[in-house]
């Protein structure tokens, strides 16, 4: 392994070994080579562009999708005493030029710049005099028209490949499957052999999805373990987002919220606060956390249907980036797969995107509805496997499943029956042959499949609807007020009546047994944690007097280590991972002095 790196890694990071592939992937891209990796969120792939930029010759060259990630990644920088800084449209002309200066003159390790930045020929013809390292492409799968979140700027990247041909580049994401990894190689001229693929699991992530039963009371009671802790949670829409968010504060968390629609400076003083802040919970649509690096988010939310597995993935991982424990919840009804659909069919998209867009909706789906180890779903789906994980809740509460053949058929006949025009609870009411004038009125309560449904209650038979919808077997229209019909798949089913195992619904979280808590407080052990707690306060301290986020200052996973090792020398704090010598230099007497109170 390539010394140098090593020595960078111990005296600026504070580490003693590269995790996983990274070795591989720095010595690599240190030789000159072209890499493509995919790891997952909380992986270090951010060490495997950072170490080789700063050890070639020459200034590293990363591009970043948004203003506050690239911020972000500066100030942690800044603090681990690397040269770095950030090329925006946000800079006073004062600062630019300065900025500027600053890289003619060679005092950068790393450069940080967001695509359009990078492409207008200024830019581009002031690099070309320089001598680049590297050129490292963050959050890559932006730039494939198959990924979920894909930006038309990133496709300017191919000049840049062609005009830096000599230049190692490199291409990084934590989500990609097949398909889009293959069009990032194919646009950054990057072969095959170059790829480093260090799989998708998250193993301190517990995953959980619930169908939707009362959403603010399965979010309440969801969020009673993470009091003092900080979180996100995800909405589909703007005024969702909002109204979840006053909800919340009046329960008297520290929420906040943030969408599209939002005036930019609120917006980015909420992603301060959440940045800066311990407890604090953000409540949003998809228009947030793209490459968020606040590692010590303990849970996300989705109160409404993610867009695909990819959005899902990417959106849970948001979630311990620090390695810790870290929870999940995904709630979802029927409404959100008839919105979802509705949102695909509606669209100008092309048929063969509106193709791929409905088979990452159907693997969504059965996602949601699997009996299955939730991650053993979630990792095949990019082509990765594992045994069956333990942590997630088909693991810990398998789901119950019946022959649901027979009560299929009936909900088919009834929607039958009825018109092929009612809602669910309509449906279902005639199922349960439920006494009401609306029924009368119509005469349904008349038909043969009046009363037929009573071995379910209301619940079940809702359960059952959604799996139905989520197999395609019946069709909602949205646009008129929710009715529902019988779909071509359905019809094959009632006429060929095979075999058809379906899901009892779970019981509501609330009535079962203590879930444990899946907290910062889960990792440390008891003896530890008033210390632990006194360092956290002294990182606030020092992270609000210099207005940066405390993670920037030391992770959670650091205080951790500290409070379990508690040094009383310089030489034993360097000891402990996640401090490098310029930390050391910075905090270490503050730090040991608090160490040094608990004796």
């Amino acid at each position: 392994m390539n010394s140098a790196a090593l020595e960078i890694l111990k005296t600026v990071y504070g580490y003693d070994a590269f995790r996983g592939p990274q070795a591989r992937i720095v010595e690599h891209v240190i030789a000159g080579n072209n890499a493509f990796v995919l790891m997952p969120t909380g992986g270090g792939k951010s060490l495997c562009y950072q170490i080789p930029a700063i050890v070639r010759p020459g200034m590293g060259l990363v591009v970043s999708p948004l203003l506050a990630l690239m911020a972000d990644q500066v100030t942690a920088l800044r603090q681990a005493g690397v040269k770095a800084a950030a090329l925006n449209s946000d800079l006073e002309l004062d600062q630019r030029r300065a900025l500027w200066r600053d890289i003619r003159s060679g005092a950068l390790d790393l450069l940080y710049v967001a695509p359009e930045t990078l492409a207008r020929p200024d830019v581009l013809e002031l690099l070309e005099s320089l001598q680049l390292s590297l050129i490292a492409i963050d959050e890559a799968h932006c730039l494939s028209q198959w990924g979920h979140d894909f930006r038309p700027s990133y496709r300017q990247l191919d000049a840049v490949v062609a005009r830096f041909s000599g230049v190692p580049r490199m291409a990084l994401t934590a989500t990609a499957d097949e398909p889009t990894r293959e069009e990032i190689l194919a646009h950054l001229d990057i072969d095959e052999a170059d790829a480093f693929i260090a799989g998708f699991d998250r193993p301190n992530i517990r995953y959980a999805i619930e169908e939707k039963d009362n959403p603010r009371a399965q979010l309440k009671e969801f969020l009673k373990r993470y009091e003092g802790e900080s979180g996100i949670v995800y909405c589909l829409s703007k005024r969702r987002t909002e109204e979840i968010a006053s909800w919340l504060q009046g329960l008297g968390y520290d929420a906040l919220a943030y969408h599209a629609g939002m005036d930019k400076a609120a917006r980015e003083a909420n992603q301060m606060r959440f940045q800066h802040g311990e407890a604090v919970i953000m409540v949003a649509t998809v228009a947030f956390g793209m490459g968020i690096d606040k590692p010590d988010v303990r849970f996300v939310a989705h109160v409404d249907l993610p867009g695909s597995i990819e959005a899902y993935y990417q959106e849970t991982g948001r979630a311990g980036r620090d390695g810790l424990p870290s929870d999940t919840l995904m709630l979802y009804g029927s409404e959100d797969v008839a919105l979802r659909s509705r949102f695909i069919e509606e669209s100008e998209a092309p048929d063969q995107r509106k193709r791929m867009e409905r088979q990452k909706l159907d693997a969504l789906l059965g996602l949601a509805e699997t009996a299955r180890c939730r991650r053993q779903v979630l990792l095949s789906y990019f082509g990765d496997h594992c045994e069956p994980c333990g942590n997630c809740d088909t693991c810990t509460e398998p789901p119950k499943l019946f022959d649901g053949a027979i009560a299929a058929q009936k909900a088919l006949s009834c929607i039958y029956r009825t018109g092929e025009r009612f809602g669910q609870a309509y449906v279902v009411d005639v199922l349960l042959g439920a006494e009401n004038d609306r029924i009368a009125q119509f005469g349904h309560d008349k038909i043969s499949t009046f009363g037929i449904g009573k071995e379910h209650d209301n619940r079940t038979w809702r359960a059952i609807l959604r799996q139905l919808i989520a197999l395609r077997f019946i069709e909602v229209d949205l646009a008129g007020h929710g009715g529902l019909s019988i779909a071509p798949a359905g019809r094959d089913f009632l006429r060929e009546k095979p075999p058809l195992m379906l899901r009892l619904p779970s019981p509501p979280r609330a009535r079962r047994g203590k879930v444990a808590r899946s907290n910062t407080q889960s990792a440390i052990p008891e003896a530890d944690n008033d210390l632990f707690q006194a360092l956290r306060r002294k990182r606030t301290e020092i992270a609000r007097l210099q207005n940066v986020p405390p993670y920037v200052i030391f992770h959670d996973k650091t205080l951790i280590e500290l409070a379990a090792a508690r040094p009383s020398s310089r030489g034993e704090m360097a000891g402990v991972p996640g401090v490098g010598e310029a930390k050391l230099d910075r905090y270490g007497p503050a730090f040991l002095s608090v160490i040094a109170e608990f004796g």
